[in-house]
C-alpha cells in the first residue's frame, strides 16, 4: 500500500486499459514536436498515484521519487510535471468517464450537492490575485448554509449515482446558486430521478427539467411550504452518499488545502481529485471489493 512504484504500476495499467484510442502507441497525446519519453499516460497514472497516496505537496512527491529512480529512468523534472499534468487535464477527465460507464453504466437515479471549495482564508480574498487576467473564472466570496459561514474561492457541483460513483461535476464561483447548475443538468440527463437538498426547491424549475428531459426532480419540503408533505425516506438515505464522497474529498484528497496560483492550476488539482477517487472505486469494483472502501483500493 505505500509503495509508490507499485501504487504507480496498478494504476498505470488502469490507464492504458481506457485509452486505447485516445493516445498513440507510446502512450502520448498526438501532438507535433519531440516525443516525450514519459508518455502523458504516465503522468497522468503519477498524478492519480500521488492522490490516492494523499501526497499533495510536489515537493515531498519528487523527495519520495528518488526511491524508485532505477525503476523509472525517464522520470520528468518537478517543473514539467507541473505543466504537463495541466496539458494532460483533459485526458484524465476523458478516462475518467469511461470508468465510471465501466462501474456504474445504466443508472436512473443520481443525487446532486455542492461543496465550498475554499482557495484562501477569508482575510485575504481581497487581495488573492488567482483569476487577475480571467474574471469569469475568478474566485469570490459565498456563503455555505450548512456550515453557516462565508469563504472565498468555488464551489464544486456533482452528481453522483446511488452506488457513490461521481458522474459530471463542475466548478463555479463560490456566490452561483446551486439552481444554476441544473441548467447543465438538463442538457446531460435525461429519463432519470434526482435526488437533492433544500438549496434546489424551484417549482418552475422543476416542472421544466420534466417536461424538457423528463428529470424527476426530488427536493424535501420546508416546513412552511403550502402542500408540505415528508420526503421519501430511500430518498434521504440515498443522498447520503454524496455527503460521504464530499466527506472522502475533503479527509483522504485534502481538497480544502490549496497550493494552485492560477486558475488553471487549481481547476486541474479538482480533476486530480476527482479522477483519483473514480480510479479507486474502479479497483474496488474489479477486485470484488465495496467501491466506496477508496483507502484500501491500493492494499
Amino acid at each position: 500500500m505505500h509503495n509508490l512504484y507499485a501504487n504507480f504500476v496498478k494504476i498505470l495499467e488502469a490507464c492504458k486499459h481506457f485509452s486505447k484510442d485516445l493516445v498513440n502507441g507510446k502512450g502520448n497525446i498526438p501532438r507535433p514536436g519531440v516525443v516525450p519519453r514519459f508518455s502523458d499516460l504516465e503522468v497522468i497514472a503519477l498524478n492519480l498515484t500521488a492522490e490516492n497516496m494523499e501526497i499533495d505537496s510536489e515537493c515531498y512527491l519528487f523527495a519520495k521519487l528518488e526511491e524508485y529512480r532505477d525503476k523509472m529512468p525517464n522520470l520528468i523534472s518537478r517543473r514539467q510535471y507541473n505543466d504537463r499534468r495541466k496539458f494532460t487535464a483533459q485526458l484524465c477527465e476523458q478516462i475518467r468517464k469511461r470508468m465510471v460507464a465501466k462501474i456504474d453504466g445504466g443508472e436512473d437515479v443520481f443525487i446532486i450537492d455542492s461543496k465550498p471549495v475554499k482557495v484562501c482564508q477569508l482575510a485575504r480574498g481581497k487581495r488573492n490575485m488567482m483569476g487577475k487576467n480571467c474574471i469569469e473564472k475568478a474566485p469570490n466570496f459565498g456563503y455555505c448554509a450548512s456550515l453557516a459561514t462565508y469563504y472565498f474561492g468555488y464551489k464544486l457541483h456533482a452528481v453522483c449515482g446511488v452506488s457513490g460513483v461521481i458522474h459530471s461535476y463542475d466548478l463555479t464561483q463560490a456566490s452561483v446558486h446551486d439552481i444554476n447548475y441544473l441548467n447543465d443538468v438538463e442538457q446531460d440527463y435525461c429519463n432519470c430521478t434526482i435526488i437533492g437538498d433544500r438549496g434546489y426547491i424551484n417549482a418552475e424549475l422543476q416542472l421544466n427539467l420534466f417536461e424538457t428531459a423528463r428529470v424527476c426532480l426530488e427536493v424535501p419540503y420546508r416546513c412552511n411550504q403550502k402542500d408540505w408533505k415528508p420526503f421519501h425516506k430511500p430518498f434521504g438515505k440515498a443522498r447520503k452518499r454524496i455527503e460521504t464522497i464530499f466527506s472522502q474529498f475533503t479527509d483522504q484528497f485534502n481538497i480544502m488545502r490549496n497550493y494552485a496560483k492560477d486558475w488553471q492550476g487549481f481547476f486541474t488539482r479538482i480533476i486530480s481529485k476527482v479522477s483519483a477517487l473514480t480510479v479507486a472505486q474502479y479497483l474496488n469494483k474489479i477486485n470484488n471489493r465495496p467501491i466506496g472502501r477508496i483507502k484500501y483500493a491500493l492494499a
